[in-house]
This record gives structure tokens, sequence and C-alpha cells, in this order.
């Protein structure tokens, strides 16, 4: 078997053409929807980014016992997987938080690995005394970093000046990469890819002839990275951000469309099989916010697309069944006639069966459940003075170890059922911890629990009350949860009870 796993960061479902998007034309999206099964109802699990590719590699939702951090050692990676069955594993990336300090372990699972520098604020090139008050003049003075030189707009602004040509551009150089190795490989067997661009997530750039499509008039400098939070832009300048984020997919469609070519030029559909999908979506403005982490988890950042070629069992059609980011490990072992590991919760979406309900969010925030018809998004009662831990033996951040002082107050838990008797640090979150106003408890701007039907109302524009239903979706929740082995005071902060 041979697989090629395509995953974009923060592509929106509703802006494709097969998911009925109307407002970018996304012909490779359709032409790629015409060749595989189009799953409608594919749901994320653990976000933001890292989380998700932790879901994604083990199998298990993270969310309930840890924030964004590294690989745990006693994690059932898939690549790694695969690489000890003989299955060669390859990254080709330009996701730099791979290489930070709560991404280091992920990128070292596959057998080889590629890193193209440059994207958002990726610490690449090293200007020492760069001419702040000519660049900044650049920019938008929301997205300068004002006077602080290690600020993440500072760092791309540096970036920039180097992705000059189209050639240049991350993403453009993540393709042509990707080409290198088919062209050396597609002949040989046992192979797996994966070809992982950071676009279309913010800062929005792309080439020029991809924003022609999309010009809005605007003559300021250049606004193209929105804040995390309430929409305050005048129209015009909202215009702007959004037109640059459909540049942005435009070029996902067309990079894609590449890949569709050498597909069909080298008929890789009759032995090579093919995944495409995101690991959320992101706000452009509806229900007033922009991006994600912020707000409650809508539609727009929960509802993301899902593509899958099969082989040995081709053709298109659109799939009902209810499935999430935990699935996706273990249909790639599937392809390559891999069990997934005894404590993955997902299931390969190459064998039949529907699951009932999802949950999903982000650690220290709602938990949420959608069975497809209905979401419900359940907030603790105090998200300031809740009890809650992470559980680890890798104490690192985003991009810092823990501090000394959230290390000091932390005691030994049991092992988990997952952790393969390796009992872990249960350190308590503060508000001296970095993720809390990022995206955990302090970072919220809607906070209040919420019930939607989503076939009446698909915006998510007007919550129900209905505590029947409202009973049945906490049941799901809870089965889920308990699933999960979610710790005690996970149930206790949604007002469950200290009770599993």
């Amino acid at each position: 078997m041979k697989t090629v796993f395509v995953l974009f960061d923060s592509l929106n479902r509703h802006i494709l053409g097969c998911y009925g998007g109307t407002r970018v034309p996304t012909p490779n999206y359709d032409r790629l929807a015409a060749r595989t099964q189009v799953f409608d109802r594919h749901y994320v699990g653990s976000l933001p980014c890292m989380p998700a590719r932790r879901d994604l590699m083990t199998g298990r939702l993270t969310f309930l016992h840890r924030s964004w951090g590294p690989l745990e050692p006693f994690d059932n990676a898939f690549p790694e997987l695969l690489k000890a069955k003989g299955v060669h594993t390859h990254l080709v990336t330009d996701h730099y938080h791979y290489w930070e300090d709560g991404g280091a372990t992920y990128h070292n699972r596959y057998s080889t690995f590629e890193l193209v520098r440059g994207q958002e604020s990726d610490p690449w090139k090293a200007m020492v005394q760069p001419a702040w008050e000519e660049l900044r003049r650049k920019y938008h003075e929301r997205q300068t970093g004002a006077n602080d030189p290690i600020s993440k707009y500072g760092t791309h602004i540096i970036n920039r000046e180097f992705i000059r040509e189209e050639k240049d551009f991350p993403s453009v150089q993540c393709f042509r990469h990707a080409f290198d190795f088919l062209d050396l490989n597609r002949d040989k067997d046992d192979w797996f890819l994966q070809l992982e661009t950071f676009d279309p997530h913010e800062p929005f750039f792309a080439p020029d002839r991809f924003k022609e499509p999309f010009k809005t008039g605007w003559n300021g400098p250049i606004r193209d990275w929105p804040r995390y939070g309430r929409v305050d832009e005048l129209p015009q300048e909202a215009d702007e951000l959004r037109a640059n984020y459909y540049a942005t997919v435009s070029l996902c469609d067309y990079l894609l469309g590449q890949l569709l070519d050498y597909f069909d030029a080298h008929d890789l559909w009759k032995d090579t099989a093919l995944i495409v999908t995101t690991d959320h979506g992101f706000l452009l403005g509806e229900h007033d916010f922009w991006a994600k982490n912020r707000m409650n988890m809508y539609e727009e950042i929960a509802h993301i697309p899902l593509f899958i070629h099969d082989p040995r069992n081709p053709g298109s059609g659109r799939s009902k069944r209810l499935t999430q980011t935990i699935d996706l490990g273990p249909t790639i072992l599937d392809l390559f006639g891999l069990e997934p590991p005894a404590e993955a919760e997902g299931r390969s979406l190459l064998r039949e069966g529907s699951r009932e309900a999802v949950i999903f969010g982000y650690f220290g925030g709602a938990v949420n459940v959608t069975d497809g018809r209905y979401s419900y998004h359940r907030f603790p009662v105090d998200l300031e003075n809740q009890e809650i831990y992470q559980y680890t033996v890798m104490p690192n951040h985003m991009n810092q170890p823990f501090s000394t002082e959230e290390l000091s107050a932390a005691t030994l838990a049991p092992p988990f059922s997952w952790t393969k008797g390796v009992p872990l640090l249960k350190i308590p979150v503060t508000n001296r911890s970095p993720i809390y106003y990022n995206y955990g408890p302090g970072a919220l701007l809607e906070r209040d629990t919420r019930l939607y039907d989503l076939e009446k109302d698909p915006l998510q524009e007007n919550p129900i009350r209905d505590p029947e239903i409202e009973a049945r979706m906490i049941g799901l929740m809870r089965e889920l949860m308990e699933r999960n082995e979610a710790p005690p005071e996970a149930f206790k902060r949604l007002g469950f009870g200290s009770e599993r």
C-alpha cells in the first residue's frame, strides 16, 4: 500500500464548492470530491493545532487531560507504528510548531522529515538590526508588534522580506518537496507521505495572482492577519481580511490541483490512497468573531472537510456517518493492514459503522457534543475558579517548559489505563499559566451553555431551550467522557458531580 495524506490548516469546509461554498471558486477540491468518498459529518476533536495532531496521531481525544503539548512516551503514534512494520513514513511540512517545545516529539515519529521555513512567526531569518521603522510602515498597526522586537508580528515581518516570488512561498515549496518524494518513490511499495501545509492559516499571505479576483479596493497597509476576538474593524478593513483568506484558499486549491494532476499523469489512483482534510476551521466574522479559541466552538470551527480515496475500493460518494479527527489514525493503519492500538477511541473509516455522537473542545473550556442534528456546548459554571489539572510527563507548553512555579505544585497521579502503567504529573492550572489567556479559561469571550438545532438553524443563530433534548445530549456527553476516562474533576467542573 502507498498513501498520500494532505493536511491543510484552518481550511473552512463551508468555503469549498463541493460543500456548498460559493464565495471562492475551488475547482480542484470539487475535482477531488468527484474521485473520493466525501464525508459530510466530520468533526474536530481537541483544539487547537498540536492537540488536534495528537488526536490524529494517537486516535485518542486529549483535551480533557492536557492542553497543547508534546506526544507522551506512552502515546502510540500511527507513523511510528507503521515504521515498526516496515512502512517508510515521510513528513513534508512548513508547520513550524512541530519544532517548538510543545511539538518537538511529533516529527521524530516519522522515518524521515523535511521542514520548510518561513511560515507565520517561524524564527527563521537572523536579521540582527532590522530597519523597524521602515518595515512596519508596510503593515497595518494591528499587525506590527508595536515596539516589541520579539513579537510574533515582528518575526513574520522579517520572514516576509525573504518570500518574494511564488516559488519562495512555504506551501509551494512543500508541494515541490512532495513531488520530489513521489518522483523517487512512486514505483516502490509500503510508504506513507504526509504533505502538510500551514496555509490557509493566518496570516493570509498568497502570491498576488491569487489575490486578483478578490480585490476590495483597499489602499491601506498590508491587512491580512486578524486578531483573535470580536470584530471591531470597519467594513472595508474586514472585507480586506476576508479577501486575503480567500486568496490563500485559492492558492491551496491550485496546489491541490497540481497533486491531482500528478495522480492523473502517473495513474496513482490505481494503487495509492489519498486522504485530504484539515485540523479545524476559522471564523471570518461569522457570529461577530474572528478566528478561534476565544468563542464558542461554532460549526465553522468544528465541522471540517474530509476526502478519502481507497484504491482497493475506488469511486465517489457522500458519507453521512458521524466521524472525527481521532478516526484518521486508525484509518491510515487499516490501509496498511494494521489494527489500531488498544487504547484508541478512533475507528477505521474503511469499515462499516457510525457514531451516535462525538465530543470536542479546548482544554479548560466548554465540552461540546453533537449527534449531527443537535450541538450542545456546556461551559463550566465558574471558569475562573474551576478545579482543573494538566496530566503529563512531558511538561512543556507551546513554546516554553512549564515554569518551576507550576511544577512546584505538581503531585503524582496514578496511571490511566492508556498510560501503560506510567503515573503522571498532575499540575494545577492557574492564571499564571501561559495557556490561561491564550486558549485556556481566561481567553474565552463567550461562556454560556447553549443548545442548537443544526437542521433548523445551521448557522447557529438561535439557541433553543428543550430540557428533554438537553438531557439526552448531556447523557451522550457523559458517556463519551467516561469512555475517554476523563478525570473526576472534568465531570465536577461541568456540574455533573465528581463521580464518573
